[in-house]
């Protein structure tokens, strides 16, 4: 791994819908340099559920292993919970 890699994370991002539909999961990265809106989808979806009024509908996750973006156009009101699960480096103790 190079050191313009040291900043990536690397998220597995399921959403659940009302009814039951599940959409993912989709890989994502996220780094400084180069983002996606997996961070901020996450953030969004959080102050919706804290009462603030849904502003941003267009998410788009850069997924770097396949070169691939997954544009996703979502109504919070219809979404009941996102999972995003995220995956650590090791830090060489053997975890």
């Amino acid at each position: 791994m190079s050191s313009s890699d040291n900043s990536l994370t690397n998220h597995e991002v399921t959403i659940c819908l009302a009814g039951g539909a599940v959409l993912g999961p989709f890989n994502a990265t996220w780094s400084q340099d180069s983002g996606g809106d997996v961070r901020e989808l996450v953030r969004e979806y959080d102050a919706f559920l804290q009462g603030e009024k849904q502003s941003r509908f267009k998410f788009h996750l850069h997924d770097t292993y396949t070169n691939t973006v997954h544009t996703l156009i979502l109504n919070f009101e219809q979404v009941t919970g996102i999972c995003d699960h995220v995956r650590l480096k090791s830090h060489g103790n053997g975890t």
